[in-house]
């Protein structure tokens, strides 16, 4: 019994995410070097490059960390050295809009509020309930 009450503190709750993702955001969003778009989207440019950016119907090939708030890894397709390929339009609202902010080679950090990505279900063991995202993103290529 203490290992399920155990497993479930550290998913948190849905409005425990939601209350500590909003605190997180309103914090983040106060660093000089953090950008907030208008739909709450928040990122970093780590390195820009000039060039052209892809569009929603782009396919692309990233690096990218994935991880909650509290550090935990969903991916990491740089230490595995083996970049995704996506399409942009089958990725969640956040990252097709912020990759469309980023040009072939250029790195971003993105904070992806939780109705931009999961949402109140989460997905499966994974995401929790209303969970911000954590991204570092290099984006490679594009066609």
């Amino acid at each position: 019994m203490a290992k399920r009450e155990t497993k479930k503190k550290s998913k948190g709750s849905a409005g425990n995410n939601r209350k500590i993702g909003n605190n997180f955001l309103q914090k983040n969003a106060q660093k000089p070097e953090v950008i907030e778009t208008a739909s709450g989207l928040q990122y970093q440019i780590i390195e820009k490059i000039e060039g052209t950016h892809p569009d929603e119907w782009s396919a692309l090939t990233i690096h990218q960390r994935a991880m909650l708030l509290n550090g935990s890894l969903l991916e990491d397709t740089y230490r595995q050295n083996k970049p995704d390929e996506l399409n942009l339009n089958e990725m969640i609202e956040g990252l097709q809009e912020g990759l469309q902010l980023m040009t072939k080679g250029s790195r971003f950090k993105f904070w992806i509020p939780a109705e931009l990505a999961w949402g109140k279900k989460g997905t499966g063991n994974k995401i929790p309930p209303n969970a911000v995202l954590h991204f570092d993103i290099r984006l490679i290529d594009f066609s």
